[in-house]
């Protein structure tokens, strides 16, 4: 069994069982199925003092495994844990310190082999790691093109990798559509090289990365673009700036318009939506899929 222990450095470790590499296959296929039948819920868990929503709630293992378990309870079907917060500005930190937070608590949530985890990061040797220790999903936020061995990593550890429109900076004079099918078509001849199967690659249109507040809602109501590509969708605007710009909201006033743009993200095709509040898009989503399936 995995056991979580601070150590003298007081960084948090988790000791245990190695992973069962056939099992953690079967979890990746059973949740890629899923993703091309149904739509899923991405809990996201940052175990970072300075992530932008939630940063310091659950930077020790103990808060953490206990938000994973609520997620999980309230309908998460994927734990995504990120060591390093994305948001613009935030500090970086090295690839051994992003390793040993994700470290904390990834083994102890993947020992019972049933849950899907995905690691939250742009660094191969994190990703590495992370799989190592369980992960079936890499998510990143930049597309495999921040870390030149990201393809190869996932490729190595035969992961799912969710590739996300990133083009780094905004530029409000480009042709939306044009440049983020280019962006996708780059990604999969990427992928493709690397040995990464096609259909192990999910798309992200990258909400709060690299565009203008009106391209935001520009590439959500494009979603037909990424659904053009056969492959799943995942939409991660949970509490996000540009909704916060839009309704004059502070980050934990946020919920309704979230809500509504993951809504609106699934009536156009997404399959996976990153949230935080993963009880309320679960109600939602329910109420959603028996309004459709009466139809």
């Amino acid at each position: 069994m995995w056991r979580a222990y601070k150590q003298a450095d007081g960084h948090w470790k988790t000791t245990g069982m190695s992973v069962d590499s056939a099992n953690r296959a079967r979890l990746r296929d059973e949740f890629l199925a899923r993703a091309g039948r149904q739509v899923l819920i991405m809990g996201i868990l940052n175990v970072t003092p300075d992530s932008f929503s939630d940063g310091g709630r659950f930077v020790d293992a103990p808060a953490a495994l206990a938000q994973a378990a609520t997620m999980v309870n309230d309908g998460a079907d994927i734990i995504d844990v990120g060591g390093e917060s994305t948001r613009p500005g935030a500090t970086e930190v090295s690839a051994a310190h992003e390793t040993a937070r994700v470290l904390s608590v990834i083994p102890a949530l993947c020992e019972d082999l049933t849950r899907i985890v995905s690691i939250d990061t742009y660094k191969a040797s994190v990703a590495r790691a992370a799989a190592g220790a369980g992960a079936v999903i890499v998510n990143d936020v930049w597309g495999m093109v921040r870390d030149d061995d990201m393809a190869v990593a996932v490729a190595d550890t035969g992961s799912a990798v969710v590739v996300t429109y990133n083009r780094g900076n905004a530029d409000a004079g480009l042709n939306l559509v044009d440049d983020m099918r280019a962006f996708f078509d780059d990604a999969f001849a990427m992928a493709r090289k690397a040995g990464i199967p096609r259909e192990h690659v999910i798309l992200d249109p990258g909400v709060g990365f690299g565009k203008t507040f009106e391209q935001n809602f520009g590439v959500l109501a494009r979603l037909d673009v990424l659904a053009d590509y056969g492959v799943p969708v995942l939409v991660g605007v949970s509490r996000k700036s540009f909704i916060g710009k839009l309704l004059n909201r502070e980050v934990g006033d946020r919920l309704t318009g979230s809500l509504a743009a993951g809504l609106a993200s699934v009536q156009r095709g997404a399959s996976i939506l990153r949230v935080h509040d993963v009880a309320a898009h679960a109600d939602a989503l329910k109420m959603w899929t028996a309004i459709e399936e009466a139809g």
